[in-house]
């Protein structure tokens, strides 16, 4: 089964997805990548989840990917002794690290890390971003401030504090009692929330240690400052426009998506964007038309894949998101500006004999006007290699193990199959043939490019590439 399009599609599961046959359901109307949100459920629900992923995954016969993406130091205020607060423009509004049960002049934020961040005139968010206070004064546990935007404040609201890094680690003890049960599990991704600093990824790669591939959210224009180094330790990178979104102007939030995803597939590290895509789905059977927009502007940019979240894991219609993300990604990819736009998006290959071969592979296949490239991959860097050229033909990835052909369910254009390693070159190349024929990618008597490695097995060794016929 081989989708018609390059993006694929992140799923997050859900109470509205959770059932067995619904997970079925939203992988045949396209999901490539199941998301398990550790900010809700509890571990129980997540393996149960996981397990009919698996489940799916043995019926069908293809790899699918399971991203487990970790809560992180989500920042909150405390409660209030009646749920919830009305602020008023203008008042006076203390905060500190009392437990007490807040009330219309104060509100417990047990984050003695803000205090000591913080600075006169700076403001900080409540509830993404609806609330705003600037600061007046503060100490060491405790902040006096004006409310500039009002609004009414309920118990355990979100706090951002735009342009200030905290010196907090990204992982909570949550996160790493979290991450171990997401590995246990045999997640293959483990996104990373609320990163700020290339540190932050390598701490958290460090306790991975090679089990999972490291997804880096950035949310955080902190972050942003250190673009590159965070992406070049990154395996890939998820553009959460959420909290991004409330740290950052409206009007800068798609310039940084953009710079994001170019920045990113520059470095071939597979980039998702996320976040309200058909957010209006939670609710309607159908998107509004800036929604629709959106996700092929996206698309148009080169981003692997995008998201769904409450559209599939709470929304009334998850199947129809699903199948309308799925349309609009192959409406997008059939418009003959799309290949132009990668076209003109072109990376420039790096100085090795991997990158020039993989690069060559995409220029003769167009050339030949071939089926597919194949590549032969034990870590996957090859294939990933070969979705950055963004081709006008599907990568064809053969791998001996299952973990890498999970993994490379995210990545554009991949088409992975499991598949015992090759003795030769010329198996290698018969066998490329076989399987493009048998999955549907190429007709008898069209041809492919092969792409592999002497010596077989080593990552990153890609030094041939053949043209070959598909016999019938």
């Amino acid at each position: 089964m081989i989708r018609n399009r390059r993006a694929k599609i992140v799923a997050t599961l859900g109470p509205a997805s959770s059932d067995p046959a619904m997970i079925r359901a939203l992988f045949e109307a396209g999901v490539d990548v199941f998301r398990l949100n550790f900010s809700h459920g509890n571990h129980e629900a997540h393996q149960a989840r996981a397990e009919a992923i698996r489940a799916v995954e043995r019926e069908v016969k293809r790899p699918i990917a399971i991203l487990a993406d970790l809560q992180g130091p989500k920042l909150r205020v405390g409660a209030f002794q009646d749920g919830k607060v009305m602020l008023s423009p203008g008042a006076r509004f203390r905060l500190d690290l009392d437990t007490t049960a807040g009330d219309a002049a104060r509100a417990p934020l047990p984050h003695p890390e803000i205090f000591a961040a913080l600075r006169p005139g700076t403001d900080l968010l409540l509830d993404d971003g609806r609330i705003r206070l600037r600061i007046e004064s503060h100490g060491p546990d405790h902040a006096e401030t004006t409310v500039v935007t009002g609004g009414e404040l309920s118990d355990r609201k979100g706090v951002n504090l735009p342009r200030i890094s905290l010196p907090l680690s990204p992982l909570t003890a949550k996160d790493r009692r979290d991450l171990h049960f997401a590995l246990d599990l045999g997640c293959d991704w483990i996104a990373l929330s609320f990163v700020q600093r290339p540190d932050d990824v390598a701490e958290a790669k460090k306790l991975v240690a090679g089990r999972a591939s490291v997804m880096t959210k950035l949310e955080k224009p902190a972050a942003l400052q250190q673009l590159d180094e965070i992406v070049e330790l990154s395996d890939a990178i998820m553009v959460a426009r959420g909290d991004l979104g409330v740290e950052l102007d409206p009007e800068d939030v798609p310039i940084e998506q953009k710079r994001i995803v170019r920045v990113a597939r520059a470095a071939g590290k597979p980039v998702i964007v996320a976040t309200q895509m058909l957010e209006s789905m939670v609710r309607a059977p159908a998107p509004t038309r800036a929604e629709a927009s959106d996700v092929a502007t996206a698309v148009f940019d080169g981003a692997d894949g995008v998201m769904l979240s409450a559209e599939t894991a709470s929304g009334h219609y998850p199947r129809e998101a699903v199948q309308m993300m799925n349309r609009i990604i192959g409406r997008v990819e059939r418009d003959e500006g799309y290949r132009r736009q990668m076209e003109a998006q072109a990376v420039n290959p790096e100085a090795t004999a991997a990158d020039a071969i993989t690069a060559a592979a995409s220029q003769v296949a167009s050339t030949i006007r071939a089926a597919c490239i194949v590549t032969y991959t034990t870590s996957g860097s090859t294939a990933m290699r070969a979705a950055r050229e963004r081709p006008c033909v599907p990568v064809l990835a053969l791998t001996p193990l299952r973990a890498t052909a999970r993994r490379l369910a995210l990545t554009w254009g991949v088409h992975c199959v499991e598949t015992e390693d090759a003795r030769s070159f010329t198996e290698m190349v018969d066998k490329a043939s076989k399987v493009a024929l048998e999955e549907g990618i190429a007709k008898p008597g069209e041809r492919i490019v092969v792409t592999a490695g002497v010596p077989f097995g080593t990552p990153g060794a890609t030094n041939i590439l053949r043209i070959a016929w598909v016999g019938g």
